[in-house]
């Protein structure tokens, strides 16, 4: 997977939302790609099927509780290229709509130090149930594009409450650091 944005603070250029220190794992294949460039990319929004990631299985990064999960919004096109534009001039209404349109289809873990949310999964995917318990590698969904994605990835936020109008940042660290923007993870 590469990263993106990671070291920057603002991550995603706003602190709406708790999402200032959010990271966003796009699954890549073995040349780096997402998925081909093609003349139609430029042109026309993309099946999400047709990227690397769709459909791959999502790993729980920590130990801990699920304490939320949604899993009913729809996975849609990607926009790359010119669909692209069309799709940010959209995003103000998905945050009008608040957090659950923004984040698409979720899994909440509480780990003890902050609630680490992971967002845009497949719908129907979602294999773990508020209440459970679980480990550090334990399938918890599948990459999907639902809410605020223009591509097939994984956002990975932690917050210090369930009450994202509320909540405050959490300081996300992988083996003790953090990635740089556009660095490879290599999850093996």
């Amino acid at each position: 997977m590469q990263n993106s944005p990671a070291n920057r603070i603002p991550s995603h250029g706003t602190e709406v939302f708790a999402s200032s220190n959010a990271i966003d794992f796009v699954p890549v294949d073995d040349r780096g790609v997402s998925a081909p460039i093609t003349f139609r990319t430029l042109f026309r929004p993309e099946p999400p099927e047709r990227f690397s990631g769709f459909g791959r299985p999502i790993l729980s990064p920590a130990t801990g509780r699920i304490v939320a999960r949604h899993d009913a919004l729809p996975d849609h096109p990607a926009y790359r290229g010119f669909p692209s534009v069309g799709y940010a001039l959209t995003q103000r209404q998905r945050a009008a709509e608040g957090w659950p349109a923004l984040a698409g289809n979720y899994v909440g873990i509480d780990t003890g130090h902050g609630i680490l949310f992971l967002c845009h999964l497949r719908r129907g995917s979602v294999k773990v149930e508020v209440g459970a318990r679980i480990g550090v590698g334990d399938v918890v969904a599948a990459c999907g594009n639902s809410g605020n994605s223009t591509e097939p990835h994984v956002h990975v936020q932690a917050v210090d409450n369930l009450d994202i109008d509320s909540a405050r940042p959490v300081e996300i660290r992988f083996n003790g650091s953090l990635p740089r923007n556009g660095e490879v993870v290599d999850a093996g």
